[in-house]
């Protein structure tokens, strides 16, 4: 089962992966077109009633499987208005061709003619809210018909996510989706037909554009690094990261002993600073109320040491705080048998990740089962860095292949952790941590060609935004 939102990330991967849309269009026309081939024998008449969008588009190519039917085409609107370019060159196809076809551009003189199957071809899974005019109209006449009706994806103005509607809906007797079915459609009275149109499983299985299209369009907030002590670069790059990632301020809590030497490295980071030399439990108590209160996304662990007291106020941190963090670094330790309610995202490298309690390994795609239970039995989401990263919330797991060598250079790591943080504020952490990976791989291989094995973590604060928001042709 696919939600509406992952299922147009799904589609975007895998023309990525190299199946272009046209392809996936072209197959899901064949399978309407089966399906009517099922409710209807050679010579009956079929109605379709489609759409401006790709769910219409679909239908247009149905039509061409279809010449054994009468078939008559109802584009509500114009045909300039055709949203995509694959569903216009469909529409243009069936103008060369001579096939019937009729723009509905006034409700009122929607004509449905008696067919003995109609196609509502006319919104897709992507499509929300209320049926606007025309096919608010469109639905109602379909209903009307007293017809067998062949739903492309989805019932018109049901919720593919829900399978609720606001107002009108078409009511369907059949329904053939694509993929994989949709959670809306369970509790729907009609049969329920699955295609495959040849999506590969990778586009599911590997992070790719199609889940960065779905995150970068909403990003902000605040971040908060605790870091900083015995090292100083790491909590500078974390802090640095999440701004280039969209974060809107940036803050580091650190010792007085080390925060000028922060403050240093970017006069962009509002560095905070606390007494002593590292962090201890005296500290918890307020870095928890500053977090809390302003609804910070927290990066705990770059460059805070192993000291003992400094685990154990990682810990008691944790087990004050409700809100999103992740957890980095030397902050880690801190997380078996952690008893917490914020929302967290582990970062652990292969080394960690043993520590942890998980596989040990040289290839991370070896183990995503193990790594898939280990974060299910720690209730938290496990991003786990190596050449190719896995990330995993217990139920659901998925790869990462973008980075390349020269990212095995110190403090990549601190700038995937604010890379998430930065997303975290409106993704959920899951999302975040798949697509945080995906962007920080990214930037890394957009230097790869100049910087080869040269490449500096710092480097990549650059070409962090240019991953996110930049051209993602992959």
């Amino acid at each position: 089962m696919i939600g509406a939102e992952r299922m147009a990330a799904v589609d975007r991967n895998a023309e990525a992966l190299g199946v272009p849309r046209k392809q996936l269009m072209e197959s899901s026309g064949n399978a309407i077109a089966r399906e009517v081939r099922e409710l209807a024998s050679s010579g009956a008449t079929i109605a379709v009633v489609a759409g401006r969008g790709n769910n219409g588009g679909d239908a247009f190519v149905a039509v061409r499987f279809l010449d054994e039917y009468d078939v008559s085409i109802h584009l509500l609107g114009r045909a300039e208005t055709i949203g995509t370019d694959i569903a216009r060159e469909n529409w243009v196809a069936l103008q060369d061709g001579e096939y019937e076809t009729t723009e509905v551009t006034d409700s009122r003189d929607f004509d449905l003619p008696e067919a003995d199957v109609i196609v509502d071809a006319m919104l897709g899974t992507g499509v929300t809210g209320a049926l606007r005019e025309p096919e608010a109209t469109a639905a109602k006449r379909i209903n009307d018909s007293n017809t067998t009706v062949l739903a492309v994806d989805v019932p018109s103005g049901v919720n593919a996510d829900t399978g609720e509607s606001d107002g009108a809906a078409v009511e369907a007797d059949r329904v053939v989706t694509f993929h994989d079915t949709k959670p809306g459609l369970e509790g729907l009275d009609c049969k329920v037909t699955v295609a495959d149109i040849g999506i590969p499983a990778a586009a599911e299985r590997f992070v790719g554009p199609g889940d960065l299209d779905n995150v970068r369009g909403d990003v902000g907030g605040r971040v908060f690094v605790i870091g900083g002590g015995p090292y100083t670069g790491a909590p500078a790059l974390a802090g640095q990261s999440a701004l280039r990632a969209g974060a809107d301020l940036s803050f580091v809590a650190a010792p007085n002993t080390v925060a000028s030497e922060i403050q240093g490295y970017a006069e962009d980071l509002i560095v905070q600073p606390y007494e002593g030399d590292r962090l201890t439990p005296e500290q918890v108590d307020g870095l928890v109320e500053t977090a809390a209160s302003y609804d910070d996304t927290v990066v705990l662990g770059p460059g805070l040491g192993n000291a003992d007291e400094t685990i154990e106020a990682a810990v008691r941190f944790l087990e004050s705080f409700s809100g999103r963090a992740v957890v980095d670094a030397d902050a880690l330790p801190a997380i078996p048998d952690l008893d917490t309610e914020a929302t967290l995202v582990c970062t652990p490298n292969r080394k960690e990740l043993t520590e942890l309690g998980g596989p040990e390994t040289n290839d991370l795609r070896e183990v995503t089962d193990e790594i898939e239970r280990l974060a299910d039995d720690l209730g938290h989401v496990v991003l786990a860095k190596g050449a190719t990263d896995v990330i995993s919330d217990g139920e659901r797991t998925r790869i990462v292949r973008t980075g390349n060598t020269g990212m095995k250079v110190g403090g990549t790591g601190d700038v995937l952790a604010g890379i998430v943080a930065g997303l975290f504020g409106t993704a959920d952490a899951f999302d975040a941590a798949c697509v945080g990976s995906y962007v920080n791989g990214r930037a890394g291989d957009l230097l790869y060609d100049e910087r080869g094995e040269g490449l500096l973590a710092s480097d990549i604060l650059e070409t962090v935004p240019v991953a996110i928001w930049g051209e993602s042709d992959e």
